[in-house]
């Protein structure tokens, strides 16, 4: 990241914070409905202290590699299918439009009645939540291949697996890494989502802790937590390999 680009965005938060600091001192509301960042800050303390915060956070996080994981897999698979197999396409491919448009959290009800109050209900919920965009992404990524190139290695023997690995997926990737980054944003959405109605542990769960004793300083510095762990891997992580898969495509 450029020095003038970072040194505009910590000014930014900066500003954020002195005006909140303004609002709280200026007494507007009770401390109960609007903390000052002070306050928030000791929450996030007190929960580093006692362990709390980074057990949730380690819990939140190993739910959504695990969810993730079996959205990318399942997504690729299905996407692959749904770009060589016409047949595929015509029937799976509706259905998997339709799909997309539930929201992560509306698999709840259905996770509790198949997989009760455990952690496969929130993986179920954070794997179906994300494994949409990346089918769909796969699968336009495949049908955007140049024929040509599948044609080459087809005359070069490459066939069945080994034409996948290294043809298609290769060649789709620049839509594929999208996809990824778009099922990473709903499965992150999934996982707190879940743990806030039916979980022991995790960030959802401190968060539903928070609101249970009408602690707003707890519930707004997991909030931040969340948004911090949202804008590193989106803007650190995913930026990274998004841009090197750009730039070896010729794309930027």
């Amino acid at each position: 990241m450029k020095p003038n680009v970072l040194a505009k965005k910590i000014g930014f938060y900066i500003m954020i914070i002195v005006v909140w600091q303004g609002l709280d001192s200026a007494d507007i509301w009770p401390d109960n409905i609007f903390p000052s960042p002070v306050d928030v800050v000791e929450d996030l303390a007190y929960g580093a202290a006692d362990g709390s915060l980074f057990f949730g956070i380690g819990t939140s996080l190993l739910r959504l590699v695990v969810g993730l994981s079996i959205a990318i897999v399942g997504g690729l698979i299905l996407g692959i299918f749904m770009a060589r197999v016409e047949t595929v396409n015509q029937t799976i491919g509706s259905l998997v439009l339709g799909l997309q448009s539930i929201p992560s959290i509306a698999w709840v009800p259905l996770a509790i009645l198949w997989f009760g109050l455990t952690d496969s209900g929130i993986i179920f919920v954070t794997a179906i939540g994300a494994i949409f965009a990346v089918t769909i992404n796969t699968y336009t990524g495949v049908k955007n291949i140049n024929p040509s190139y599948i044609e080459a290695a087809r005359n070069m023997g490459a066939k069945g697996g080994q034409l996948i690995i290294t043809v298609l997926i290769p060649a789709a990737f620049p839509f594929i890494i999208s996809g990824f980054k778009q099922g990473w944003a709903f499965a992150w959405r999934g996982v707190i989502g879940a743990e806030l109605l039916f979980s022991f542990l995790g960030l959802g769960f401190l968060l539903n802790v928070g609101r249970q004793l009408n602690d707003v300083s707890q519930v707004i510095a997991i909030m931040i937590v969340i948004m911090g762990i949202g804008i590193l891997v989106d803007g650190v992580v995913f930026k990274k390999i998004e841009n090197k898969v750009m730039t070896r495509w010729g794309l930027r």
